[in-house]
């Protein structure tokens, strides 16, 4: 049993090697212009990682690697005048730290061995992405997120303090993280599909991060972009989309036997949603394009922190309704808390339901009362963020997928 694994891990190698190495082959050159490694090197190199492992051990790896890296060291200096990088030498390094990995870890080293190869692959595209299509702004964006999502947010306390113990700074910082993420989210869709699919697109995908956060990143756009008001109202509308599969996604999930008191209701919203949208997405004008895409970050931190507070300022006040009124305020407590977050309210009245406090064909009301302060909260976001133009698109179709949810309540249960 033991040889079958150790000419399995030994094929890994080989098999690492022979994918790097072909990749390198095909850019190696001809004549006395190519470069000092290919498919044959590479392959032995791997294999050479592996065999010394298993025959010494790392301290025999270790002088092998000194080995190789004088070998490299004086091909580098020999075609220094005509090919400058160290790609292929560095490649060289990480086949000889592959090959010995597959002693332990061959699934890993074949997965890093994948990735690696693809790299190498891609070295146009990414020269590309890197020099002519990722702008300043973009890479600083790109830090800032990462940075807070990486190194700020698991930092931050998770833990509850302040009045009615409301206020999380975990919450804060994953609320900004998440706007952020929004932003770039859209920022990308947009620079892919154009600026009338890829807003649209991103905000649907975004919206299951947060439907209103989304509302303020399209509304912080199109305070830049007032050329693009339509299609930016229309996507933060497209934003209910993912509340309202979320919604039922959660009755589902804790009684889906609830389904049957909320199916009307989803289903309208559903519709009234994709057709508002698209009555403000199609048909754009004769004569009238697309506002060119600007060149600048891919989202606001002012933006981010504000609605963040704002939103942790909603948490405090629906705290505060629900010590006042207690557990008999379900409607009070779901319209407040709804201000802040639909999904949240949703799911404790559904497990109210579950649990017999409150009956099944109950649900729906206080369920909707959330979704419909929730719409209000969008609202006054998209009033906010991007003025009263946006505003004026944005809140009928707040309205009008509001009342088309009520209005499912009418539908004959199934």
């Amino acid at each position: 049993m033991s040889e079958t694994l150790g000419f399995a891990n030994a094929a890994a190698a080989l098999g690492i090697g022979l994918l790097i190495g072909l990749e390198r082959e095909r850019r190696k050159g001809e004549g006395a212009r190519r470069d000092f490694a290919g498919l044959r090197t590479f392959a032995i190199t791997s294999l050479l990682g592996y065999v010394t492992v298993q025959a010494g051990g790392v301290l025999l790896l270790g002088f092998v690697a000194l080995a190789l890296g004088a070998l490299v060291t004086a091909a580098y200096w020999r075609n220094l005048d005509q090919d400058p990088g160290i790609t292929s030498e560095v490649a060289l390094f990480a086949a000889l730290a592959l090959g010995a990995l597959c002693m332990t870890a061959p699934a890993l080293a074949i997965a890093i061995g994948v990735v690696m190869a693809g790299l190498l692959a891609s070295r146009q595209a990414l020269h590309h992405f890197a020099r002519d299509q990722l702008t300043a702004s973009e890479m600083r964006d790109g830090l800032v997120l990462l940075i807070a999502a990486l190194v700020v947010l698991p930092l931050v306390p998770d833990r509850f303090l302040g009045p009615y113990d409301a206020i999380n700074l975990r919450t804060i910082c994953m609320l900004t993280v998440m706007l952020m993420a929004v932003g770039a989210l859209g920022h990308v869709a947009v620079r892919t599909l154009g600026t009338r699919y890829g807003y649209a697109l991103g905000a649907i995908a975004s919206g299951f991060a947060s439907a209103t956060v989304t509302v303020a990143a399209m509304g912080n756009i199109a305070a830049k972009e007032p050329l693009n008001l339509k299609t930016l109202s229309a996507a933060a509308v497209l934003a209910n989309l993912a509340t309202v599969a979320q919604i039922g996604l959660i009755l589902a999930a804790v009684e889906p036997g609830l389904l049957r008191w909320m199916l009307g209701p989803l289903l309208c919203g559903i519709l009234m949603t994709l057709l508002y949208a698209g009555v403000l997405m199609f048909p754009r004008p004769r004569g009238r394009a697309e506002e060119p895409i600007k060149d600048g970050g891919a989202f606001s931190l002012k933006l981010a922190l504000t609605v963040a507070l704002a939103m942790t300022g909603i948490t405090v006040l629906s705290s505060a309704m629900l010590d006042g009124f207690g557990q008999g305020g379900v409607i009070v407590t779901a319209i407040f808390s709804g201000l802040a977050d639909a999904h949240a309210s949703t799911a404790s009245i559904a497990s109210l339901a579950k649990s017999g406090l409150l009956p099944m064909d109950g649900v729906a009301v206080p369920a909707l009362m959330a979704m419909s302060s929730n719409s209000l909260s969008k609202c006054v976001v998209a009033c906010l963020s991007g003025g009263r133009r946006f505003a004026g698109y944005v809140i009928p179709g707040q309205v009008l997928v509001t009342l088309a949810m009520w209005a499912g309540l009418l539908i004959p249960r199934l």
